[in-house]
């Protein structure tokens, strides 16, 4: 998925920051829809399907987090937080409640464009209809590594942006450790200790979805001094 066939949604409360960024990302050659809070947003999200969500944290009314929390309820679609805070706590409340990645304010808009850019490439690519499945089997629960779907029985398990790219790593060498340096490098993400942490977060939001028993993981291991492991059926 590249810029020039994604729909972006911008959520801010600031109408020229908003209009701002709406402006910059469509000469990048983006299709951009604004919204000026949480309310405008889900009504927007009833009706639209977008690529990507640009969302402020501080805003009046629900805030950006807990809108975040309350959307990966029943949407998977990828979530760019812009935070003024830049404590780590505050950052981690935001991957915790669902978001992929954040964005501490003040930022240039050409680093906004390019963490844009690395979520959209995490996105799995659509497979053709007739692609014979690869699927890996976790107790209940099966991963089709070739659509980037999670199923448990007839339900299918929504899985946000990274927690499927995560998945896809994973399922490379099911059975073999990955340290978290390699999971921030294959993520695109910056290395050092705050992203690795941020790794971390979003490994105990993905054993939620697939564990029975998310504090003693079965299926999506870690490995003392190693990293993580994926272990299936």
């Amino acid at each position: 998925m590249t810029q020039f066939d994604s729909h972006l949604l911008i959520v801010d409360d600031d109408e020229r920051i908003r209009g701002l960024l709406k402006k910059f990302l469509m000469r990048a050659g983006f299709l951009v829809t604004a919204a000026r809070d949480a309310a405008h947003a889900r009504r927007v999200l009833s009706g639209l399907d977008f690529d990507l969500i640009v969302l402020d944290v501080m805003m009046p009314g629900e805030d950006g987090v807990s809108l975040t929390r309350s959307l990966r309820e029943t949407l998977s679609t990828p979530i760019l937080l812009l935070t003024a805070k830049g404590e780590t706590d505050d950052r981690i409340e935001g991957l915790e409640a669902g978001a992929d990645d954040y964005l501490s304010k003040p930022f240039e808009p050409k680093e906004l464009l390019l963490r844009i850019n690395a979520i959209l490439r995490r996105m799995p690519e659509p497979t053709a209809q007739d692609a014979a499945p690869k699927v890996l089997h976790l107790g209940p629960i099966r991963y089709d590594i070739e659509r980037g779907e999670m199923w448990q029985g007839e339900e299918l398990i929504r899985l946000t942006g990274t927690e499927n790219q995560l998945m896809k790593i994973f399922s490379a060498c099911p059975g073999e450790p990955v340290s978290r340096t390699k999971l921030v490098e294959d993520l695109g993400r910056d290395r050092g200790q705050a992203q690795e942490r941020a790794v971390d977060v979003q490994i105990t939001r993905l054993r939620r979805k697939i564990e029975p028993n998310p504090k003693q993981p079965q299926y999506l291991q870690t490995v003392r001094g190693a990293g993580y492991m994926l272990a299936p059926d």
